[in-house]
């Protein structure tokens, strides 16, 4: 491919911020790199999994507010992380990960263990505890 050919569908995709070199032809048939924010097909496929994704968070979201599960695994989420990433980040076994999911759990947490979620999540420990700033959130809107 010529690097004038180079696909640029769809320059909405994420507001064009997603680009991925490709490599291609320079005018001098020598092999180059170019960035492309890619084609209809591509980016569809890449629309509907990060409309998934955003789906699971709001899910999540909406469980945390109903008091089902722990603000942990709403940022665990939204960090699009799963609980064998996030044990790593802790140092937590995973089982420990899970345990936190539970709200009853996740309030008798000490300062300590707060704060390596938060660092985790790259949040402070009151935006973890606090949920109500989660009440006016909407993961669809953000993103």
């Amino acid at each position: 491919m010529k690097k004038s050919e180079v696909p640029q569908d769809d320059a909405n995709m994420l507001e064009g911020k997603f680009k991925e070199p490709v490599y291609v032809l320079d005018e001098n048939g020598k092999y180059t790199t170019a960035y492309s924010v890619g084609w209809d097909a591509k980016n569809a496929v890449m629309q509907h999994a990060w409309d998934q994704i955003n789906e699971k968070v709001e899910q999540t979201r909406r469980q945390v507010l109903d008091g089902k599960v722990s603000p942990v695994k709403y940022y665990m989420e939204k960090n699009i992380m799963d609980t064998a990433l996030l044990a790593k980040y802790t140092g937590f076994w995973r089982w420990t990960v899970k345990r936190h999911f539970k709200p009853s759990v996740f309030n008798k947490l000490n300062r300590k263990t707060l704060e390596k979620y938060a660092e985790a999540f790259n949040i402070s420990v009151e935006t973890l505890t606090d949920t109500e700033h989660l009440k006016e959130e909407n993961y669809h809107n953000e993103h």
